[in-house]
């Protein structure tokens, strides 16, 4: 089994109380994190069930809460003592948070359950579960993760961490950073051999996910908008979102476009950054920017552009450290990324001194500290103040 890095943070939270609860989309692990802590628990009074499976269903979706009971101490479980009661894809079972608070109130027993929709679960678990629950959300692999799963050694690659360009470094990881940025990070894929093997696993994992989370969520006419609207926006990434041109394309409202689109950002599909601005009005009246939570995703949903879809990774490798805005003064005045509100990166494939003069011009506009350049290729003028993308991990 590979580490993960959410691994030490679930095990710190095992002994607790609290229901650990582990979202995040379909395919990203979180059935490998339960196992993970299931091994970890010293005693033997432990179950584990899989709510895709219909005879588990079935029990949960009980009428009586003291036949579910009758059900898990068939199963082996002894509600006498303290038990640990890990169940998987929980989304399944509409009722199931239902059935979890009784038997937390009554029994002594650790749950730990995983979800494949933030939507529904911060949603139902905010009303059954105040207090009584912790959220760890699960994402693909950095590429700290990916370069372990391929059988390397991280530590070598973390010297380098947001440090400027070194071509040494970057000779010895530009290949597999590249094959990061083309196929994403599902762990399915990562490790798939072949090249179609890789591509098989991602449109598995987009019809996965608009045939079975979606269609859990909303309506079945919906799945089949929104597979339009996805592949729509596949091609606009990196760009304002138009919701306008977007309604135009797909004959939907502007209401149901957004709609959909907090549909898609609730369950990991996308991520959103919003202009940084003086105030609150000029935040609102201004529109987002789109990316994809994951450039495999991205690629068999559309063609894109080697520069947008390297725009997209440096968007889902910033994510993990922060709060990610961007600037836009006017049109052609603009800076891809200021994270925290703190530091400006602005992301080119080569870097040239040019492009440093012109970001650090355009940051002295704001009231930010820092500014970088994040670039994927070396350049043959043997510049190096930028960061290369594959040292931020």
């Amino acid at each position: 089994m590979y580490n993960r890095k959410t691994f030490s943070q679930l095990l710190t939270h095992l002994p607790k109380r609290q229901v650990t609860v582990i979202t995040g989309m379909r395919r990203v692990g979180k059935s490998t994190a339960l196992r993970y802590l299931l091994d970890h628990v010293t005693h033997s009074n432990k179950l584990y069930l899989d709510f895709e499976r219909i005879e588990n269903r079935v029990l949960f979706n009980q009428q009586s809460y003291n036949d579910i009971e009758r059900g898990l101490v068939a199963l082996g479980l002894n509600l006498k003592q303290p038990a640990v009661l890990a169940l998987d894809e929980i989304q399944l079972v509409p009722n199931s948070t239902s059935v979890i608070k009784s038997l937390y109130d009554t029994y002594d027993i650790k749950f730990l359950v995983t979800g494949s929709s933030s939507f529904y679960l911060k949603n139902h678990f905010s009303e059954s579960l105040a207090g009584r629950k912790q959220i760890f959300e699960m994402w693909p692999l950095d590429f700290e993760e990916f370069v372990t799963f391929k059988g390397f050694d991280a530590n070598r690659l973390l010297s380098e961490r947001f440090r400027p360009f070194l071509p040494t470094y970057f000779d010895l990881w530009h290949d597999l950073y590249e094959e990061f940025i083309q196929f994403g990070g599902f762990p399915e894929v990562v490790l798939a051999d072949t090249h179609q093997d890789k591509i098989d696993y991602l449109k598995d994992v987009l019809n996965a996910y608009i045939e079975l989370d979606i269609k859990l969520l909303s309506d079945f006419s919906v799945s089949d908008s929104l597979y339009k609207l996805i592949l729509l926006l596949a091609n606009r990434v990196g760009s304002r979102i138009d919701y306008t041109k977007l309604a135009s394309l797909t004959g939907l409202n502007r209401h149901k476009i957004k709609d959909y689109l907090h549909l898609l950002e609730y369950t990991y599909f996308i991520q959103t950054i919003s202009p940084l601005t003086n105030g609150i009005d000029k935040e609102i009246s201004k529109q987002p920017k789109m990316y994809f939570s994951d450039t495999g995703l991205l690629q068999v949903c559309g063609k894109v552009s080697s520069g947008a879809l390297f725009e997209n990774k440096i968007a889902n490798q910033l994510q993990p450290l922060g709060k990610i805005q961007y600037f836009e003064k006017s049109a052609g005045t603009e800076i891809d990324f200021i994270l925290n509100g703190e530091i400006a990166f602005e992301v080119k494939e080569t870097c040239t001194p040019y492009d440093l003069k012109t970001l650090t011009d355009r940051t002295k506009q704001l009231s930010v500290g820092d500014c970088q350049l994040i670039g994927r290729y070396r350049p043959e003028s043997g510049f190096s103040n930028f960061l290369w993308g594959g040292s931020l991990f």
